[in-house]
């Protein structure tokens, strides 16, 4: 600490000799010389002007060599920034040359000897400009403790070190302040000396180069008209109002006067208080729940001095009661015969009339119905829409909003209460003004009874239109305005529903719709279609174009119709109910004709592309039926070819048949005679006529020789009980035949003959394959040719003369075995013998005691 007395005892000697030199004299510019020269070794170089010129100045520069002895012959040459300027031969040259540029120039002088330069003398010349007089003038001490700042406006730029010297001056001592600056437009200087407030001061700015110098006007001022105080601290209270405040203020100096300006941070204009003497203040008529900004301002000398800074403060008044009525409307829709719909809407409250953060809004229903008592039903909602579902009858609505400290005025709607003799207005219209905005003008009613005191114009995109929740738009006008421009919610190349209704009171009376849009264009893009053949025509349907494809309003769709490969033009047919028919049939159409069919879509503003083309051919009835029948065919081979199919196909066939048709007929091959019977040969020929007769005149025939026979494609039907006794273990039988015969028309065909007689022992028991029959609880169904007995206990039904064909009855050969599934019906064909050699017989005794004509 014992060098702390160093740097004050610097500064006070540097203001006492700078404060010494201001006191000799003004500070002055340096004498102008008239030349300038440059002595070089080899050679001296002179200018006719001094170091530093204004531009515009001529230069005569002169460039004298020493004597030197040269072998060569050489020039003398001046340059000017390295370029030639003039050369001579000889020791000397000379030349005039004109400054026109700022800055510093370089001129040199060179010998130049074959090519070769070397350097003799050299002289530099400054250009600029002389300084201008400082202007505005201004000095101001931020604080009664702070320093004095000077500020100043420099004028031109000089391009040259220019310097800029602060004389301050009590009357008794003159300070000086240095500050240089070569860029700056306006000059600064901070002095570094304490001012007191009885003093009256003199400040005069000098700036001075080598071109010359200049001072400004003097400055006179006390310390009381420079200071400015630093900004007051405050504070707000409110005084448990939403409309009234005091504001509270404290400054570092004693202050004689104070002002205060407030506004809402929504605005910008400003509502002021001025000549405070006191330290607080009240304001009234404020805004409720709203953010204002509030600043105050002092001066130490309520006439002289300079104002403090603002000092700001921001704050939000407290809420209020809700003033303004809400502006409601309403939809309503049947659901059925006993409900319906009611969706409500209203407008958010401005925030001068919410007077406060809105918590929720209060919905009552009160049912208007004669003759019983009235029910409200109060609801409670945070949206601005509100949809419920009641009983078809009227109602009286009512709807406010709800802050911290109350509610708004009840906003009451009725629905529907007997709007019928509440006319709509008339020669509603929309006309396009372009800029998102639409002209929606209209006449009043025809007289109603009841007086008019409103209009709501209503309006909504037409693709929001049937969501199930729309939220339109409106506006509501006093019964005078027959026309209003909507600007809200409107864009270009979209078409709106607009709706006008006349307001009766309370109630909203018959509406009258039209579509209006701001601009519009064709659309970008046709219609999907679609097309169905039909009997007598076509059925074209198609699908509505994308919303931002319409480009507007569509006023009709046109479908096009041609024939393929055709010169004549398309017949076009119009459908200008574009809202809702979505399908047209075409008539009278040429059947096995092929037609080409395309739509567009039509705007006041023009017609859009083709939408996509669709190529149909009317088929004759013909057609239809081969193409019916060929399916039938296919579809039942492919059910056929299933196995469970046929199941079911067999099944089915023997429910709708006679039960004895689907019996199955026991395989003859398994009989004891033609098992045992194996060299028995001959043809087998029976025909029906000898087992027929009679039996009262039945003889025995004689062995006969059969060639060919014929047989009945369809057999007498007839049923036969076979009576047997006691065949269990009989080799030799008596069997009767209780028949009863169903005599059918018969074809013969020839069976072929064979002479062969071997193959009777091959083909007998094949005979028998052919004849199956089933026989159930000794039950048997017969051709009348030939009885069949039982497969079991009656083995050995023929006479036993008949040798078996097969000895070994323990083995069965599997082609024998039983079918239960017949590929013959019981009631079969007459049994076909062609088998070769002679059937004697009398080994073959037959009772047909029982058969019957």
């Amino acid at each position: 600490m014992q060098f702390a007395w160093i740097v004050p005892v610097t500064i006070c000697l540097l203001m006492y000799f700078t404060a010494e030199a201001c006191s000799k004299g003004n500070v002055s510019a340096s004498k102008v010389p008239h030349g300038v020269a440059e002595i070089c070794e080899k050679g001296n170089m002179t200018a006719n002007t001094a170091a530093h010129v204004q531009p515009g100045t001529n230069i005569t520069l002169s460039c004298q060599l020493k004597r030197l002895k040269y072998r060569e012959q050489c020039k003398t040459a001046l340059f000017f920034n390295g370029s030639e300027l003039i050369s001579n031969y000889g020791t000397s040259v000379s030349n005039t040359f004109p400054v026109n540029t700022y800055g510093k120039h370089m001129f040199t002088c060179k010998i130049d000897c074959e090519y070769k330069k070397k350097l003799i003398c050299g002289i530099d010349i400054e250009s600029g400009n002389p300084p201008d007089q400082p202007r505005n003038v201004s000095c101001i001490q931020y604080g009664t403790d702070g320093n004095l700042t000077c500020t100043w406006d420099k004028g031109r730029f000089t391009h040259m070190n220019t310097t800029y010297v602060i004389q301050l001056s009590d009357g008794t001592d003159t300070l000086c302040f240095s500050e240089e600056s070569q860029s700056n437009k306006f000059g600064s200087l901070v002095l570094s000396t304490k001012l007191n407030f009885e003093s009256t001061y003199r400040l005069v700015v000098v700036a001075s180069n080598k071109l010359g110098s200049a001072f400004s006007q003097p400055l006179k001022f006390m310390l009381i008209d420079i200071v400015k105080p630093h900004p007051p601290n405050f504070l707000v209270e409110f005084e448990n109002s939403a409309t009234n405040c005091t504001l509270f203020w404290h400054s570092e100096v004693q202050v004689q006067l104070c002002r205060v300006r407030y506004r809402p941070l929504s605005s910008s204009t400003w509502n002021m208080a001025e000549s405070l003497n006191t330290e607080k203040c009240s304001l009234h008529g404020l805004e409720p729940h709203t953010e204002y900004e509030f600043q105050v301002s002092c001066k130490i000398h309520p006439e002289r001095g300079l104002w403090s800074n603002w000092s700001a403060f921001q704050s939000q008044t407290p809420e209020a009661v809700p003033t303004g009525l809400l502006d409601v409307w309403y939809k309503k829709q049947d659901i059925d015969s006993q409900t319906q719909n009611i969706s409500l809407f209203w407008k958010a409250l401005q925030k001068s009339e919410a007077r406060g953060k809105i918590l929720h809004y209060t919905v009552t229903f009160e049912a208007l119905s004669h003759g019983e008592s009235k029910a409200i039903e109060t609801n409670v909602t945070t949206q601005t829409n509100y949809t419920r579902v009641t009983p078809k009858m009227d109602y009286k609505i009512t709807v406010t909003a709800d802050n911290s400290r109350g509610s708004s005025p009840p906003a009451s709607i009725l629905t529907n209460v007997g709007i019928q003799d509440l006319p709509s207005p008339r020669n509603v219209s929309a006309m396009a003004m372009g800029n998102n905005s639409i002209l929606v003008s209209w006449k009043p009613p025809i007289k109603s009874t009841a007086s008019i005191n409103g209009y709501v114009v209503e309006w909504i995109n037409i693709h929001r239109k049937s969501s199930p929740e729309p939220h339109p738009s409106w506006i509501r006008l006093v019964a005078s305005n027959l026309s209003i421009v909507i600007l809200e919610h409107i864009e270009d190349n979209v078409c709106y529903h607009i709706s006008v209704f006349a307001l009766y009171q309370d109630r909203a009376g018959q509406v009258k719709s039209v579509r209006g849009y701001s601009r519009e264009e064709a659309p970008s893009a046709g219609p999907q279609m679609y097309t169905e053949p039909q009997t007598n025509g076509i059925l074209v349907w198609w699908q509505e174009i994308p919303s931002h494809q319409q480009m507007g309003c569509i006023t009709k769709y046109s479908i096009y119709l041609q024939k393929k490969d055709s010169n004549v033009d398309p017949v076009v047919y119009d459908i200008y109910n574009t809202t809702s028919q979505h399908s047209y049939h075409i008539r009278n159409l040429q059947r096995g004709e092929y037609y080409v069919l395309w739509m567009t879509a039509l705007t006041d503003a023009g017609e859009s592309p083709w939408g996509n083309s669709e190529l149909v051919c009317l088929e004759s009835a013909v057609d239809w039926i081969i193409v019916l029948t060929c399916s039938f065919f296919i579809l039942s081979a492919c059910i056929c070819s299933l196995r469970p199919a046929r199941k079911l196909l067999l099944l089915l066939f023997s429910a709708t048949v006679p039960q004895w048709y689907s019996k199955a007929i026991p395989d003859p091959a398994n009989a004891t005679w033609a098992k045992n019977d194996k060299s028995m040969k001959g043809e087998l020929s029976v025909p029906s006529s000898l087992l027929l007769h009679n039996t009262s005149s039945y003889e025995e025939p004689e062995t006969t020789e059969v060639e060919e026979s014929f047989i009945k494609t369809d057999c007498q039907v007839f049923q036969d009980r076979l009576i047997f006794s006691n065949i269990s273990h009989s080799r030799n039988h008596d069997w009767q035949l209780e028949s009863s015969f169903e005599k059918q028309e018969s074809e013969y065909r020839p069976l072929p003959s064979t002479t062969d007689g071997d193959s009777y022992e091959q083909q007998l028991p094949d005979l028998y394959k052919k004849m199956v029959l089933e026989v159930t609880e000794q039950t048997q169904t017969v051709c009348e040719y030939i009885a069949n007995p039982v497969t079991d206990g009656a083995t050995a039904y023929l006479p036993s003369a008949i040798s078996p064909l097969v000895t070994d009855t323990t083995e069965e050969d599997p082609e024998l075995e039983y079918n239960p599934i017949s590929v013959f019906p019981t009631t079969f064909l007459t049994p076909e013998f062609s088998y070769g050699g002679k059937l004697n017989l009398d080994t073959v005794r037959l009772s047909c005691s029982s058969f019957t004509r």
